[in-house]
């Protein structure tokens, strides 16, 4: 997928702030019998056809307003993802602007997932 220059110079910014961490590293901890707090902020259009197994849907367009009352705990740690993980990034920082003080965003998203053969629900 091709970005804008402007799109891919907010990312940045923003990923200059945000701990980041990997698929492999996600799905280590998973596979260990870890639950980590996943978060999809994909659009409603590609939560439904699939999404990490376990993670909870808070999209990019809603997330600053209703995080709050689905994750009350400004010190849980929570992984958000999306497609490839620009959008997370942008979210992660959003959070940290608003006290969430262990939002982490996970690079390679979705797709990374799957081609890892992470576990998906639909």
């Amino acid at each position: 997928m091709s970005h804008s220059p402007g799109f891919l110079k907010i990312v940045d910014d923003a990923k200059s702030r945000v701990k980041q961490t990997d698929v492999p590293a996600v799905l280590a901890r998973v596979k260990k019998g870890e639950r980590p707090l996943l978060v999809d902020v994909r659009e409603d259009n590609e939560w439904v056809k699939g999404r990490i197994a376990g993670a909870i849907h808070l999209g990019k367009g809603v997330i600053e307003r209703d995080v709050e009352a689905a994750i009350p705990d400004k010190r849980a740690e929570v992984i958000l993802y999306c497609g490839g993980g620009f959008r997370s990034a942008l979210s992660a920082d959003n959070l940290q602007k608003m006290g969430y003080t262990n939002v982490i965003s996970m690079d390679g998203g979705w797709r990374s997932w799957v081609e890892a053969g992470g576990p998906v629900e639909k």
